[in-house]
């Protein structure tokens, strides 16, 4: 669906109290509920061979004998991909090609679901603010099903091992620079299984500082960002963006008011909030920001901890949040934003914020999502315009090894995430929700 460029024609949601940096969970959109864990895979393939009696998928055509050959090389580099016993169900597929019964043909199909599935085993370590984000392995017969199905067996497997073209490129990269075992490479081919080869996606690398707009997993623009310092990390997410926020507040987090803000305010007076633009309400929960009186706040007690003030930043152009905002579900109330600090993404190291994504030009960003100029807005506060039907998804990764050329670029590991054992992120992701 196409929107109007101005906004008195564009689709606009109620205006909640979204989730600012280290605030609230967002609440704008409902949160999918979370899908229950997934069973071990089954890879037994029996149930499908004696659905399809007499049914042949490796062995019935020269095409599919030559898919069969193709997987068993496959399958020998298949220790990158997560599955460990590769090389030897490479063997098995080599052993029944030259055999060619039924029977091969089953034992064929086996290392085939094995594979598939090991590539779409679940992805660790990432907060899924829509858990239908998450990886889960496909039924042997559903894996089965596909592979028949598919106008060329040989071209099918080669799509489902590519994964997406970010995947195959750092796969294929490392296997020639005899990397494979290199952990910045497996945590980031790891991370990297949870990209869509298909539709439209954004994909954050914090570890570059990079936003990236991908359409049918190919880049088509990129943009620098600024994320978490290492003691305020960025996290690994996965959720989907409905909307645009325009003219957006800024409500500052807690720890800020404490440390930055109740001191001034105790020095200056409640003077300093208007001068700054700080508004002080009663909550930042849905309904609950109605201004109050500063003056009726314990600012000595906010300093010390043992009062919460909620603050918000009125729009301007000295808006921390700058014009606009992308806010997608998450626990951790992380967003992407404007801001009005431009200067600071002409830095090498941009690991400069309290987890939030600020990104360096939020106005193409925007143009992109929508598929037309951004509307224009008016004057009221948190204006809050649909995007499409479907939502986009986002994911914010941390690609330490990413391709380049026929080589590999390593990113630093500042949030000293691959050499933990779980993949790379659940430390990290615990440290920033706040």
């Amino acid at each position: 669906m196409r929107w109007g460029l101005l906004l008195a024609s564009a689709t606009l949601l109620a205006a909640p109290a979204f989730a600012q940096e280290a605030d609230v969970a967002p609440v704008a959109v409902a949160k999918p509920a979370a899908l229950a864990p997934a069973p071990a895979p089954d890879s037994n393939v029996a149930p499908f061979y004696g659905a399809h009696p007499g049914t042949l998928v490796w062995l019935r055509d020269a095409d599919s004998r030559a898919a069969a050959a193709k997987l068993a090389g496959i399958l020998k580099r298949a220790p990158i991909d997560g599955l460990a016993d590769g090389p030897v169900l490479a063997a098995s597929v080599e052993a029944a090609l030259a055999s060619g019964t039924p029977a091969d043909d089953q034992i064929i199909s086996t290392a085939w679901v094995r594979y598939v599935q090991a590539l779409d085993r679940p992805v660790r370590g990432v907060d899924f603010g829509d858990p239908t984000l998450q990886l889960a392995p496909p039924s042997a017969s559903a894996v089965l099903a596909d592979a028949l199905a598919a106008p060329s067996l040989p071209a099918h497997i080669d799509a489902v091992a590519a994964v997406n073209p970010f995947y195959a490129a750092l796969r294929d990269n490392a296997a020639a620079g005899g990397q494979q075992d290199d952990p910045h490479v497996r945590a980031t081919l790891d991370r990297l299984r949870l990209i869509p080869a298909k539709g439209r996606a954004i994909l954050v690398d914090v570890a570059n500082a990079e936003l990236m707009e991908l359409e049918d997993g190919k880049v088509v623009d990129t943009m620098k960002v600024i994320v978490g310092k290492p003691d305020f990390p960025t996290p690994l997410l996965a959720g989907k963006i409905w909307y645009v926020t325009l003219n957006p507040y800024w409500h500052i987090p807690p720890d800020v008011a404490k440390r930055k803000v109740a001191p001034i305010v105790l020095k200056r007076g409640v003077k300093y909030l208007k001068a700054a633009r700080y508004q002080t309400v009663a909550s930042f929960t849905t309904g609950g920001e109605e201004p109050i009186d500063p003056t009726s706040i314990d600012w000595k007690a906010v300093a010390a901890g043992k009062v919460e003030a909620h603050i918000r930043q009125l729009t301007g152009p000295y808006n921390m949040m700058g014009k606009m905002k992308f806010g997608f579900v998450n626990d951790y109330g992380i967003f992407l934003h404007d801001t009005p600090h431009k200067d600071l993404f002409a830095k090498a190291k941009r690991n400069l914020s309290l987890g939030c994504v600020r990104v360096e030009h939020p106005e193409a960003l925007a143009e992109w999502l929508f598929g037309h100029d951004v509307p224009v807005p008016g004057d009221d506060a948190e204006q809050n315009v649909r995007i499409g039907e479907t939502g986009v998804p986002i994911y914010i990764s941390y690609l330490t090894a990413r391709p380049d050329g026929d080589k590999i670029a390593f990113a630093d590991d500042v949030y000293k995430l691959d050499g933990a054992t779980d993949g790379g992120s659940t430390a990290t992701v615990a440290a920033a929700k706040r």
